[in-house]
């Protein structure tokens, strides 16, 4: 009888394994093929570029996908890093747009997250979900009045018309209320009997008890904007402004160096995931969050 819990739990190991290295799979290839010589890369993928013409006179074009390189070499990662400064420019492109984001929409959200769990005032249920309906809008409803606020204010073709609208968003201040709502309201009220203030309460009894909330919300934060697109094509105009992402997209064709490109570019989501790994699930599980 024990022999079959054994086979179901290997079964199962085998399945989810399987399952993981398909998910693996893109960052394996893209890694495998950083390490190829641009020569090779043209001969595997080259015909990408022509696979319009194959398609409409009809011919048969495949592209060959390889895992391991006939010659290791570090060739792409010198053309991009060496021979091609663009790169580093629109990777601090990126990280000059993405930090203030993340510093300013945690600091917001956790002082409006602790206003919305912990503090009763008038109306604070009736704009918490007034606050959270700008959730529901896709990105793109919000385009046109973010442009005209940012043109009125002088900040368009700028940072600020980038950062700010991610410094204000309301994703950060529900995740962070979730989680705030599990702390006991016993911990602030031993507190003001001591003699506490609300800013005292909230940097020494409620930040150190969220930190596995705010590690979650910046990975979270960090790979949204990290990524980002749409925002930087229509807010900033100047080709040496906009950040990694959009430069990416511009590297079709130039196969010596765009797996080491893209490898270059996920290194620091993996590695950040990786340092938080505990604080991100446990943050995630505790603020309810789903998907």
């Amino acid at each position: 009888m024990r022999v079959i819990p054994m086979i179901q739990k290997g079964l199962l190991t085998a399945l989810m394994g399987m399952i993981g290295l398909l998910m693996l799979f893109p960052i394996i290839i893209t890694f495998t093929n950083s390490l190829m010589t641009g020569q090779e890369q043209k001969i595997n993928y080259g015909v990408i570029g022509k696979l319009t013409e194959a398609t409409s006179s009809g011919a048969d074009t495949f592209v060959n996908v390889k895992w391991v390189p006939d010659k290791v070499t570090l060739e792409q990662y010198g053309s991009l890093l060496v021979h091609s400064p663009t790169y580093l420019l629109m990777f601090w492109n990126s990280v000059g747009l993405v930090v203030p984001i993340i510093v300013g929409q945690t600091a917001v959200a956790a002082l409006a997250a602790y206003a919305f769990a912990k503090l009763n005032f008038r109306g604070r249920d009736p704009l918490f979900l007034v606050y959270l309906l700008t959730m529901l809008m896709p990105f793109q409803v919000t385009l046109v009045p973010n442009y005209i606020m940012a043109d009125k204010l002088g900040l368009l073709h700028s940072a600020g018309a980038v950062s700010l609208p991610g410094v204000f968003a309301a994703f950060g201040v529900f995740m962070l209320r979730q989680f705030m709502l599990h702390i006991p309201y016993a911990y602030i009220e031993a507190a003001k009997i001591d003699g506490a203030g609300h800013l005292r309460i909230f940097l020494t009894i409620i930040l150190p008890m969220v930190k596995s909330g705010l590690a979650a919300l910046i990975i979270l934060l960090f790979v949204d904007y990290w990524n980002m697109v749409e925002q930087p094509l229509i807010f900033l105009d100047n080709p040496f402004k906009q950040p990694l992402s959009v430069f990416l997209a511009r590297l079709s064709g130039e196969w010596e160096m765009v797996f080491a490109a893209s490898m270059l570019y996920m290194s620091p989501m993996v590695l950040l995931f990786l340092y938080s790994e505990t604080y991100f699930i446990e943050g995630v599980q505790l603020s309810g969050i789903k998907g």
